[in-house]
């Protein structure tokens, strides 16, 4: 893969998915679709010690049919020099990370709903995780399938919590050791992941939106090194900024984001050498749906 051909897979991706999720749409009984953008200068990648200047551009699908749901994102990420595309040039890291999950409402399936206490739904959700990076230390090629059970709850907006079994592998090619080192794909252990996601409505205006991931140890690393459980909770307060305007609700909405990434992607203080394996990182985000 040339360097050229690194720098199209963002918009390429995006180009993808903007298709996908126009299919989407075609056969839901519900959707909303929006793109975004945010930025924050306290990103953190492991083995690097400086924070991170990144902007993420998203596209962003949900929809519902007749017997479940879909949810969609693509993130395309552009760090700043603090996180460098290669040896040879001061330019940041790009990337691309694509997130699908689909699920199967048991309800629906069967003519009745599943309620019981405040669980009001039952699903069972499918998906994966693909992702591509250009940076000097670890060039991520993820992919991770998932699997597993899904609750609803009976709450204003949604809550959903999926145990999900993940099946995940890398292929990492990096300047330094130890992925230098490494060759070819690595399949973790199998291993499993507590989700939970939410967007609960504040007031008339706001919104209290994001997700939690829980995610245990997937055995050694592709370097042989013990991974870490990891913990990945990103939350953010909306403000309907079109609505306050008069315009239609839920068009521009605008807010404040917070991530909490430990042991990202797995890496510990003892593997990193304290460096970069924990991330907290406010955010200015704006999104527009359509």
């Amino acid at each position: 893969m040339t360097a050229t051909t690194v720098r199209r897979l963002p918009a390429a991706c995006f180009l993808a998915a903007a298709s996908l999720a126009g299919g989407l749409v075609q056969a839901a009984e519900w959707s909303d679709t929006a793109i975004s953008w945010r930025t924050g200068e306290r990103y953190r990648e492991p083995f690097n010690s400086q924070n991170i200047g990144k902007h993420i551009f998203a596209l962003t699908h949900a929809s519902g049919y007749q017997y479940g749901s879909n949810f969609f994102n693509v993130d395309m990420l552009i760090s700043d020099s603090k996180d460098p595309a290669s040896l040879n040039q001061t330019d940041g890291a790009q990337e691309a990370y694509v997130v699908y999950r689909h699920t199967l409402d048991i309800g629906r399936l069967r003519g009745a709903p599943v309620k019981f206490g405040p669980v009001s739904g039952l699903g069972v959700t499918l998906g994966f995780d693909w992702n591509t990076k250009n940076d000097v230390g670890y060039n991520s090629r993820k992919q991770m399938l998932v699997a597993g059970p899904t609750l609803m709850w009976d709450v204003p907006g949604f809550l959903s919590t999926s145990l999900l079994l993940l099946r995940e592998s890398n292929a990492p090619s990096g300047a330094f050791p130890p992925i230098s080192n490494v060759r070819g794909r690595t399949t973790y252990d199998l291993h499993p992941m507590l989700s939970t996601s939410w967007g609960i409505p504040v007031g008339r205006l706001w919104a209290f939106e994001g997700f939690a991931n829980l995610i245990a140890s997937k055995g050694k690393s592709e370097t042989g090194a013990d991974t870490g459980a990891e913990t990945n909770i990103d939350m953010q307060l909306m403000f309907d900024a079109g609505a306050a305007m008069g315009y239609k609700k839920r068009t521009f909405r605008v807010g404040l984001e917070y991530q909490y990434w430990n042991n990202k992607f797995g890496n510990t203080s003892a593997t990193t050498g304290g460096r970069g394996y924990r991330a907290k990182t406010p955010m200015l985000r704006v999104a527009y749906h359509f």
